[in-house]
């Protein structure tokens, strides 16, 4: 039996009072969090019903308790809820297919075809959709890199990247990610700082691959200076100290080879006699 198809089981759909809903648990979220949830709230209503289970005196939340308290702030009198049949044997997480970068720009542009920009921007609570369209980015992208994209084998970290590289050099990295079935961002990055300038962008920008990679191996070239110029100091440090215990042997040594000396420090200043002799025993072992 599907995963679906099981759900389904599980879950019944009913609209319960908002008096009768019992949150699980609390949790605290980003005041930016809240207010996008909040604003989808108001434009375009409750899309995603409140999981609850059936208890005594109503029905725990097991899944939307943010959702619950901006209705209830709203003054919503009856929320939609899916009623699950097991309270322990629930997990939010399985219940949410989070959408990557090319299903949400697919589902933004859909959306455009019935709303408009400032009206989906609205219900999602930005100020601007534009930026997760990616226009831009596309634009420059080979066309089996686009298709890559949109097939989610490549995430948009990683098509960021590849604009950095002209369309061909694109298409020879996205080969060589295919022949070794390896398509991380971190894999795309080094193959694209290994491009030869003849096929890099020329950007604008003051950060780019290039810059960054100069500014790493200064940066490294810095701590390699700074890591000799500790060790010099330190082993000239120890070649000081070295000297400066020599020294002490010797002048410990001839203070305590003559007997009254030593017999006054051993009368007189029974501790420091000791400390001398252990000193001497110490360099001699």
């Amino acid at each position: 039996m599907s995963r679906n198809h099981q759900n389904s089981k599980e879950l019944r759909g009913m609209d319960i009072s908002i008096v009768k809903l019992i949150p699980r648990n609390e949790r605290s979220v980003a005041k930016k969090y809240r207010q996008r949830i909040e604003a989808s709230l108001r434009a375009v209503g409750l899309i995603e019903p409140l999981i609850v289970f059936p208890i005594k005196d109503g029905y725990e939340i097991l899944d939307g308790a943010l959702r619950y308290r901006i209705l209830l702030d709203l003054g919503v009198e009856t929320v939609p809820c899916l009623i699950h049949s097991s309270r322990d044997g629930f997990t939010g997480n399985r219940m949410v297919n989070q959408l990557s970068a090319s299903q949400e720009m697919r589902m933004l542009r859909k959306s455009l075809e019935e709303l408009d920009e400032k009206t989906i921007a609205s219900a999602l609570g930005m100020q601007s959709i534009g930026h997760r369209l990616n226009n831009n980015l596309l634009e420059k992208l080979h066309p089996e890199a686009e298709k890559a994209f949109n097939a989610n084998k490549i995430n948009l970290q990683t098509a960021r990247e590849l604009v950095n590289v002209k369309p061909e050099r694109q298409h020879e990295i996205l080969r060589l990610m295919e022949s070794c079935n390896d398509y991380s961002t971190t894999f795309a990055k080094g193959l694209v700082l290994k491009t030869s300038a003849a096929k890099r962008v020329k950007l604008s920008n003051t950060k780019n691959p290039w810059s960054q990679a100069d500014d790493r191996k200064t940066q490294l070239l810095k701590k390699l200076q700074e890591a000799e110029q500790q060790q010099d100091f330190y082993t000239g440090l120890y070649r000081q100290y070295t000297t400066n215990l020599l020294k002490l042997v010797i002048y410990v040594r001839s203070l305590l080879n003559n007997p009254d000396v030593k017999s006054h420090l051993q009368t007189h200043h029974a501790e420091q006699a000791r400390l001398f002799e252990e000193i001497l025993a110490s360099t001699e072992g």
